[in-house]
């Protein structure tokens, strides 16, 4: 498989084809999730080639469904993976796994096996990193942009209900990030808690 080629041919798209106002899921979430799962995959003591490559494939495929939709993005994506990657020599089993991978960080999350698990909390990496507030924040744009959430009350209360019911899968993730992905969550119960009655 030409797995640069198909990374070149994915981020070429996204750099091209995604909406301006895509402020949290645009080409630099991509790049983030990709470097995420490396990180962790290394952390993880996944080595060999082949699965690398497709979990690397995976990440940066993860959310190309957003060229096309917002709903549902991710069987958008896989739709994409099965039409492009053939074409840069993956082979058909190669070809479901990066689409199971993909699929596997719909919400609720349901990672089958290590890879997706790996892939998922790459995906979710920055609920428990220092950079949080911008990042969420920047969803925060998003969601008003799509008409998702109605203010900032209801985004924080959102926000209340990811965070409680979020985990991470793999034993570095869960060690990397769920203590500061605690703290994010009392700051949040914090600020609701003091907002003003009149919300």
């Amino acid at each position: 498989m030409n797995q640069q080629a198909a990374e070149d041919f994915i981020l070429n798209e996204l750099r091209r084809g995604l909406a301006p106002t895509l402020t949290y899921h645009g080409l630099a979430h991509t790049l983030d999730v990709a470097l995420a799962a490396s990180s962790l995959a290394a952390a993880e003591g996944v080595t060999e080639p082949e699965p690398l490559a497709l979990l690397r494939t995976a990440a940066l495929y993860h959310d190309a469904g957003f060229l096309y939709t917002y709903e549902q993005h991710e069987a958008r994506g896989s739709e994409l993976v099965r039409a492009t990657l053939p074409g840069f020599g993956y082979s058909p089993a190669q070809v479901e796994q990066v689409c199971a991978l993909i699929m596997a960080t719909q919400y609720p999350q349901q990672p089958a096996d290590h890879l997706a698990q790996i892939l998922c909390d790459a995906d979710l990496d920055y609920l428990g990193r220092p950079d949080f507030e911008p990042i969420s924040t920047s969803l925060f744009h998003e969601l008003t942009a799509q008409q998702l959430i109605a203010d900032e009350h209801a985004w924080f209360r959102l926000q209340e209900r990811f965070l409680t019911s979020h985990h991470y899968w793999t034993a570095t993730a869960q060690a990397r990030r769920t203590a500061p992905k605690q703290a994010q969550l009392k700051h949040i119960m914090a600020r609701l808690a003091n907002w003003p009655t009149a919300q």
